[in-house]
């Protein structure tokens, strides 16, 4: 089992590898990862380009655009960025 408390770097110039143990599991952790998540999604919608991500609620992967759509997208692996989905469905439109 991975243990996530554990980040690994390697330093590029010398090539030590080193552990730092950190705790992740908390609370005030998951907060202000929520708030990051909150503040880069509204920011890459506000200057006009759409947000992939896996609706936790939902299961399905999302794309929400600027417009306030959201469409069920599936990846295409391989492609091109920018070509690498396609739309499936329109969905119910998320409150910003």
């Amino acid at each position: 089992m991975l243990d996530l408390s554990w980040v690994w770097s390697t330093d590029v110039w010398s090539g030590v590898t080193w552990g730092m143990r950190v705790n992740v599991a908390t609370e005030e952790f998951d907060q202000k990862a929520e708030a990051a998540w909150s503040t880069a999604r509204q920011e890459a919608l506000a200057n006009g380009f759409p947000v992939f991500y896996r609706d936790t609620a939902t299961g399905l992967q999302t794309m929400e655009q600027p417009d306030g759509r959201c469409l069920e997208s599936a990846r295409i692996a391989g492609a091109p960025a920018g070509r690498n989905y396609k739309v499936l469905r329109e969905m119910a439109s998320k409150a910003a």
